[in-house]
């Protein structure tokens, strides 16, 4: 069976092994630095199997050489947004772990695939791939499937449907800068242009880009997880199955869409050996402009870690 590894056991970590657990994608090995966390939540998410119907075996550890032979890593650790602080605020904290954890990967589970969900996000893949060194299309990020899912959801909740007849598609960085594309979000095929009208899409829009502070001013005290676990698992079942589903992530561009060594939200092909192709849509001049601004703000973010310096 498949490992899976998921390092930090918070709220994400942790709903993530539940899940991944429940769809039995492979067996489920959680690590943190709280001691007696990652075991704890394990040991229950195993007692579930039995009343859940899942063989998938759930672990928990504080030692890194139990990530060992893992096929998938999905890297949750790094301190949560707090309310009045953004993406970039969590720069130096989260960075600092992220080199941490990404030294640990690279020593104890150099073949696998690596996801990342902390913020912000597509700094922190950075991060990843600088720090392990691995093959860029083995390191990506959890962006534009959340993103998507949340413009998905207040589509439908704004026309009535289903949001299973929903394709919607969000690239650009994974934050403030995001750029949801109307002209490629459609309902059982129909562009959402011919659905609503221009004001509507635009509150809309502004919603899915404003989605994580909603859900952080609304909790007080934490931030979204249960979206957020479920964009991961259906990029772990993409990994694992070889899916090749079309998704938006976090990839890295080596000049695709006119960005260079830059990691951005874009619709990539998803299978075994990761990101196996990115796909090159022709944006109009307004979207390919907010998609260079959110690129920029993740060059200055990069810049301000001064991490290859």
């Amino acid at each position: 069976m498949p490992k899976i590894t998921i390092i930090g056991a918070g709220a994400v970590g942790a709903t993530a092994a539940q899940r991944i657990a429940e769809t039995e994608l492979g067996d489920v090995v959680m690590t943190d630095i709280v001691e007696g966390l990652a075991q704890g939540k394990a040991l229950d998410l195993a007692e579930a199997g039995p009343l859940c119907g899942y063989d998938s075996k759930v672990t928990g550890t504080n030692d890194y050489k139990d990530i060992e032979g893992s096929d998938v890593v999905v890297v949750t650790a790094g301190i949560a947004r707090k309310p009045g602080m953004t993406r970039e605020d969590l720069l130096k904290i989260n960075g600092k772990i992220i080199r941490e954890v990404s030294q640990n990967i690279a020593k104890y589970a150099p073949e696998s695939v690596v996801i990342t969900v902390t913020n912000p996000l597509d700094i922190m893949t950075h991060v990843t791939l600088k720090t392990t060194g691995f093959e860029p299309r083995r390191v990506f990020g959890m962006s534009g499937v959340l993103d998507s899912g949340r413009f998905a959801t207040f589509i439908a909740m704004e026309l009535g449907c289903s949001v299973r007849d929903i394709s919607a598609m969000v690239l650009g960085g994974h934050g403030d800068t995001m750029v949801p594309l109307p002209r490629f979000t459609t309902v059982s095929g129909v562009p959402i242009t011919e659905l609503m009208s221009k004001d509507t899409i635009q509150h809309l829009v502004e919603r899915t880009v404003n989605g994580g502070a909603e859900i952080v001013n609304l909790l007080k005290t934490g931030s979204a997880f249960y979206a957020p676990s479920a964009a991961v698992t259906n990029m772990v079942e993409a990994v694992l199955k070889d899916t090749k589903r079309v998704m938006p992530v976090c990839a890295y561009l080596d000049g695709e869409y006119g960005n260079k060594d830059i990691y951005l939200g874009v619709p990539v092909k998803l299978g075994r050996n990761g990101v196996e192709e990115i796909i090159e849509i022709e944006l109009t001049a307004d979207e390919k402009k907010s998609l260079d601004r959110s690129a920029e703000a993740v060059r200055s973010g990069i810049a301000s870690l001064k991490v290859w310096g």
